[in-house]
């Protein structure tokens, strides 16, 4: 439980250390395959159309390819985290220029207006910019 539970790769590795140390006795040579089945399956599992993971043959190799594997997991949050955000502030950019707009052209927006701007994807907000150039009312901007 605590395994799947781990929020953090430094939880995740602080079970890994206790569960390693549990498991080394002979005696448990049955589960210990057993997890090393599990981390093979669900937390490096192949086919993920990334680099193919290299099998685990003994659990004791976890620790050193979840090292790897977290320094991988950090680096794509945080090209993600970035792509992201960067997507965001462009669309509130755009978002912002054409609420700037309207208000030049037609004066003070309503309160709805606003939020349908504010919720409009990129496209939506690109096709209602290129319709300020022939509106004649604010009712014009948002056709389709």
């Amino acid at each position: 439980f605590r395994l799947e539970n781990s929020r953090k790769p430094e939880q995740l590795m602080e079970v890994l250390s206790f569960l390693l140390q549990w498991l080394a006795v002979p005696e448990q040579a049955s589960l210990r395959r057993a997890f090393t089945v599990w981390f093979n399956r669900v937390l490096f599992p192949s086919g993920t159309g990334k680099e193919t993971m290299p099998r685990l043959e003994e659990l004791t190799e976890v620790r050193t390819m979840l090292a790897e594997t977290v320094v991988e997991w950090k680096g794509e949050w945080k090209r993600e985290g970035r792509k992201e955000g960067r997507e965001e502030g462009r669309k509130e950019g755009e978002a912002n220029i054409l609420l700037k707009l309207l208000e030049l052209k037609f004066g003070p927006l309503s309160e709805e207006d606003q939020s349908k701007i504010q919720a409009a994807d990129s496209e939506t907000l690109l096709t209602w910019g290129e319709h300020i150039l022939t509106a004649n009312s604010l009712g014009e901007i948002f056709r389709s």
